[in-house]
């Protein structure tokens, strides 16, 4: 269970930095960037420590690579509380990242481990998202 005031405040960050990226408010969304970036590094290895505030710092992270590494902190956080809509979630999001970068074969296997998870949960729209990017993929492939 994540703490209270700590979603809050990361769900409000995000919310604001969703409106200074609208805005193309360089400066307040850097500022806000680095608020969240701080909430996640005073919690990490405490019992405040969750994946959601590191999925949304990856969520927006403008350097892919740096975007990816956060994922993979949040997808290991989300395995070690075994949170199935994490797990899938963010793994989808890295592997979105991964083909952009041209990483298709990491983002397969980001997917594959995504649909397995996904097969926990109750979001309909992410697993059908899931399922048809590893489809396409493995179309490209084959």
């Amino acid at each position: 269970m994540m703490n209270t005031k700590v979603y809050k405040a990361v769900h409000d960050l995000a919310e604001q930095l969703m409106e200074a990226a609208n805005r193309n408010d360089r400066k307040r969304f850097e500022l806000l960037f680095s608020r969240l970036k701080a909430i996640c590094e005073e919690n990490e290895n405490t019992s405040k420590d969750h994946p959601v505030q590191w999925e949304t710092l990856a969520d927006f992270t403008e350097e892919l690579e740096e975007a990816i590494t956060t994922y993979e902190k949040a997808l290991q956080k989300s395995v070690a509380i075994n949170n199935k809509d994490h797990m899938s979630s963010v793994a989808y999001s890295m592997a979105t990242l991964q083909i952009e970068l041209g990483q298709k074969n990491e983002a397969i296997k980001n997917l594959k481990n995504a649909k397995v998870s996904a097969n926990k949960i109750e979001d309909k729209a992410l697993k059908a998202e899931i399922h048809d990017l590893l489809e396409s993929l493995i179309e490209e492939e084959g």
